[in-house]
C-alpha cells in the first residue's frame, strides 16, 4: 500500500471516527435537551397548576369576603326595616290602646285589677294609682272596692299600679310596662322561599 494510499486510510478512518462520536456527542446532548426540556415543561406545568390553585384560593376568598359583606349590609338593611316596622307596630298599638281607654271594655278591666290586686294583698294595706288620664274614674272604681287610689303624678299610658307598702311590693298592670314588654319581646317570623327560616 502506498503512503498516498495509507494516508486515505488514515484519514478516512479518522473521519469515519469522528462522524461516530459527533453523532454520538449529538445524540447524547440532543437527548440531555429533550430530558431538560422535559423537565422544564414538568417544573411549568407544576408551576401553573400552584399559581392556578392560588389564584382559585384568592378568588375564593375575594368570595368570601364578598358574600360575607353582602350578608352583613343585608342584616343591617333587614335590622332597620325591622325596627321601623317594629316601631310602626308600637305606634299603632298605643293608639288602639288610646282607643280602648275610650271604649266601654275599659272600666271593666280597671275593676278587674284592681279586684286581682286586692285578692293578691289579702289583709294588707293597698294603694291603687291611676293614670291621670282616668282621674275621673276614682271616685266610681273607689267607692266600688272601699280601696285607696290617687292619681299618679304621671302617665304611664291607662291601666293600674298597686302598691303593697308592707310588703315592699309594686304591681304594674299599666299599659306603658305592657307595652315596653311587648316591644321588647317582639319578634318578626319571616319565612323565606326555599325553606329558610330567620326568626
Amino acid at each position: 500500500m502506498t503512503t498516498e494510499e495509507k494516508l486515505q486510510h488514515f484519514l478516512d478512518f479518522c473521519m469515519e471516527d469522528s462522524r461516530a462520536r459527533s453523532a454520538k456527542l449529538i445524540d447524547e446532548y440532543t437527548a440531555a435537551l429533550e430530558k431538560t426540556f422535559e423537565e422544564h415543561q414538568a417544573e411549568a406545568r407544576q408551576r401553573a397548576a400552584m399559581q392556578l390553585h392560588q389564584e382559585q384560593e384568592h378568588i375564593k376568598r375575594e368570595c368570601n369576603k364578598r358574600l360575607a359583606i353582602e350578608q352583613l349590609q343585608l342584616k343591617r338593611t333587614l335590622g332597620q326595616k325591622n325596627e321601623e316596622l317594629k316601631s310602626m307596630i308600637i305606634v299603632e298599638l298605643r293608639n288602639r290602646l288610646a282607643e280602648f281607654m275610650d271604649s266601654q271594655e275599659y272600666f271593666p278591666l280597671l275593676e278587674k285589677q284592681i279586684k286581682e290586686a286586692k285578692e293578691f294583698a289579702g289583709d294588707q294595706e293597698l294603694i291603687i294609682y291611676m293614670d291621670p288620664a282616668d282621674e275621673n274614674k276614682i271616685p266610681r272604681l273607689a267607692l266600688h272596692h272601699n280601696v285607696t287610689i290617687k292619681p299618679c303624678d304621671h302617665s304611664f299610658l291607662g291601666g293600674i299600679k298597686a302598691e303593697i307598702p308592707s310588703r315592699n311590693i309594686l304591681i304594674d298592670n299599666s299599659f306603658a310596662t305592657k307595652l315596653e314588654e311587648a316591644k321588647h319581646n317582639f319578634k318578626f317570623d319571616i319565612h323565606l322561599e326555599g325553606g329558610g327560616n330567620n326568626g
